[in-house]
């Protein structure tokens, strides 16, 4: 069967049937399960590489190598030991040994592959997915989607320009609970909605003292290092000199804002009902409690101004409380009530008197809402399509240019500069109650304070601020090079 052929292999009646077996379906119509029947047609199964397995990785495999209609035909990854586990671990799964690649590339060149299903560390999303595109891929790629804004917009037109469906690792957007969630305050039952708040309330030890440490023998840096300077390893935490803790560095990752926050971050402004990146972005923080060779923030808040709306993300790396109930989730808040989620799937819906009115809780399939999509060819089918999962990534990469722009200030003296905005100094308080929480003195405490931009959304970029749009995008080691606007 032909590569094109077994992309399209469902035929129009194949489709209807799916359509009719289709099943819960949203209060408003939506639906967020995707169980249509798996084909079990040796020639009708998609030929499904997964490129970076470490971490995340791993659960992409699980899910492809337990369906009956894909199978795990390649895995790469830069580290030979675990990509060579991987590969054990999923022959037992589904039967037949997938091949192992270090070199990417090597999975680019087959014609055969269907799907390129990617988690490796940010700064490589955006050139893995562009490249598999280009190569007549479809694409599945963890969050964030990018390691900066310009990054994001590229994957975009790569997907419309060569025709790719291209789903963002946002589950998010496929789970029946939250869905149901955003339906409630879309649909007014909270009122006007003043504030999106996204939490991300999680526990991040010191990684240990700043070194050079050896770089593993299984492990090809050049290829884990792709884009970004290559440069030693200058970690070596619980997991080791190269996996995990690249999250706490500027050159692979974004901090937890782009880690874990990303999720929180794009329910927030899916909540707002926002198409766009906002018109102004403030962010304060800084890595407090300890000192390690992580570089991000570990305690951090970005404020994104939306005109009538705000959306506020908080950042916690500190043993802290919940807030209202949720420590990784969001909180949505109107003039007649709010809406809080507690985790990917769950949440309830209160009134303006703290009394639950409603419960959200129910899962989804955000592999088979991709796969239903690479069926069917139509972008419109995604949940997370590549649009949404870059303007969501855009907010964390705004809020971190902000922060980085700073300068380091007094909480005292942060306080000061905020006042006037009544949200922006309740939250400022309940932020510096938690540093004393943990045991900091506050009058000692030096603040990185961002700077205040204006942005345009319109054109992605910032207004009177060159030094902040040369943060847009980040110098490309070759041949690692993610294609300038209009050469995708």
């Amino acid at each position: 069967m032909s590569h094109v052929s077994r992309r399209r292999f469902l035929e129009d009646s194949m489709f209807a049937a799916a359509a009719a077996a289709a099943v819960a379906a949203g209060p408003m119509g939506r639906a967020w399960a995707d169980d249509a029947p798996q084909s079990k047609s040796p020639n009708e199964k998609l030929s499904v590489a997964v490129i970076g397995v470490n971490g995340q990785g791993k659960g992409h495999l699980g899910e492809y190598s337990s369906r009956k209609d894909t199978e795990v035909t390649y895995i790469c990854d830069a580290d030979e030991k675990v990509g060579m586990q991987r590969v054990a671990d999923t022959a037992k799964k589904q039967g037949r040994a997938p091949k192992y690649v270090q070199d990417l590339r090597r999975v680019f060149d087959d014609k055969t592959v269907d799907v390129v299903s990617t988690a490796t560390p940010n700064h490589w999303h955006a050139l893995v997915s562009i490249w598999a595109m280009q190569a007549g891929k479809d694409v599945y790629v963890e969050k964030p989607v990018s390691h900066n804004i310009s990054e994001g917009r590229r994957m975009v037109e790569t997907a419309r320009a060569h025709k790719k469906i291209c789903q963002t690792g946002t589950q998010c957007r496929s789970m029946g609970g939250t869905i149901e969630a955003i339906d409630w305050v879309h649909g007014g039952k909270i009122g006007e909605l003043k504030v999106a708040r996204g939490l991300c309330y999680k526990t991040r030890n010191s990684i240990g003292p700043k070194g050079v440490y050896a770089v593993p023998a299984n492990v090809d840096y050049n290829l884990w290092t792709g884009p970004a300077p290559l440069k030693p390893p200058t970690r070596n935490g619980d997991r080791g000199p190269i996996h995990y803790d690249w999250h706490w560095f500027w050159d692979y990752g974004c901090g937890d804002l782009g880690n874990q926050g990303i999720h929180q971050m794009d329910i927030a402004r899916w909540g707002m009902g926002v198409d766009t990146l906002p018109t102004e972005v403030l962010s304060y923080g800084g890595r407090l409690g300890y000192q390690d060779a992580g570089e991000t923030a570990n305690t951090q808040v970005i404020i994104h101004d939306y005109g009538p709306k705000t959306l506020v993300f908080e950042v916690r790396g500190l043993k802290t409380d919940a807030l209202r109930g949720s420590k990784v989730g969001v909180i949505f808040e109107g003039s007649d009530g709010y809406v809080v989620l507690t985790d990917y799937t769950s949440g309830a819906a209160f009134d303006s008197s703290g009394n639950k009115v409603k419960d959200f809780n129910a899962g989804g399939d955000h592999f088979g809402n991709f796969l239903k999509a690479v069926r069917s060819r139509k972008v419109e089918d995604l949940n997370a399509d590549i649009l949404e999962g870059h303007l969501s990534s855009a907010l964390c990469h705004l809020g971190n240019i902000s922060y980085r722009l700073g300068s380091q200030t007094s909480l005292q003296d942060a306080e000061k500069r905020l006042a006037g905005n009544d949200e922006a100094v309740a939250t400022f308080q309940r932020f510096s109650r938690h540093l004393a929480d943990n045991g900091l003195d506050l009058k000692k405490v030096e603040l990185g304070f961002g700077k205040e931009l204006r942005f345009d959304p319109k054109a992605e970029k910032f207004i009177d601020n060159s030094l902040a749009d040369q943060m847009l995008t980040r110098e490309y080691r070759a041949p690692f090079i993610v294609p300038a606007a209009g050469q995708v």
